[in-house]
């Protein structure tokens, strides 16, 4: 399928469409060989609350944003590379049906279809695309992934001390290492994760202590990283769990409110052939 879009008018069409959905605040998307599979809008769950995203599959990347006008403008672009990706399939919960997680080494976080039948066919596409996209760089799957944030409703205390209670004045707080809310009191560290930001980052005492040691044994045996192997596609790495929630400005969304993602006789995602 791949192959037999690469090159067509049509498209070109369709990720000049996307590319103008987006407008200036999004990165260009047209390049050689690129082909957009598939779009559909699933539910992601962010920080404080799941939010509706719009999302586009290629067979190298993909890319997400935010709503603003259904099928006219997005904004907050995302752009994860697909040799990155890895997928676990997740229960349901009472809140979120038809879960699964992207995981990558910079930011993981959860999405879920409007129907069963969807979130097989995301899985499966994305599946696919991963795999061509390895046997053709001849990578090995990701191993590393970074740590998906547990929402702030999942816990009315600290997750590490079980003592201090949030409330509007005693603010949560994530660790960039293990996703846990955390007080202040016991996220007070940062620390370098050049994986995940050239920034030190908020982490909590136990990850800080556990990376101080990490970084110590890797001193004494003073171990290096082999750089990573080269793409022919444009470097984009995908942005950090700390912005998932920065840009996601309800009153800059128009989306109603009251929208059924789970009503059976509508499809949210449709993929091209």
């Amino acid at each position: 399928m791949v192959d037999h879009l690469a090159n067509t008018e049509i498209n070109s069409q369709r990720i000049a469409a996307v590319e103008n959905c987006f407008g200036a605040s999004g990165q260009p998307l047209a390049v050689p060989g690129r082909v957009l599979l598939g779009e559909g809008i699933l539910t992601k769950e962010c920080r404080k609350k799941p939010k509706p995203r719009i999302f586009f599959l290629f067979n190298d990347i993909l890319v997400y944003g935010s709503i603003v006008i259904s099928k006219r403008k997005y904004n907050s672009q995302h752009i994860i590379p697909l040799e990155d990706v890895t997928l676990e399939t997740l229960p349901d919960t009472l809140q979120m049906k038809n879960r699964w997680m992207i995981k990558t080494s910079k930011k993981s976080f959860v999405v879920s279809a409007a129907s069963l039948t969807e979130r097989k066919e995301w899985i499966s596409h994305l599946e696919e695309c991963i795999r061509h996209l390895l046997m053709k760089t001849g990578r090995q799957p990701s191993t590393e992934h970074a740590a998906p944030w547990i929402p702030d409703k999942a816990t009315d205390i600290c997750m590490r001390c079980t003592q201090t209670k949030f409330s509007t004045l005693t603010r949560r707080h994530h660790c960039r290492k293990c996703g846990f809310v955390v007080c202040a009191d016991c996220s007070r560290q940062r620390f370098l994760m050049p994986r995940l930001s050239p920034k030190p980052l908020r982490v909590c005492n136990l990850c800080y202590r556990q990376l101080l040691a990490e970084k110590k044994k890797e001193a004494e045996a003073d171990r290096r990283q082999p750089e990573p192997i080269g793409s022919a596609i444009p470097a984009y790495e995908p942005s950090s769990g700390d912005d998932s929630d920065k840009s996601d400005d309800d009153k800059a969304e128009q989306w109603p409110a009251d929208t059924e993602f789970y009503t059976s006789e509508v499809s949210w995602s449709s993929f091209h052939s």
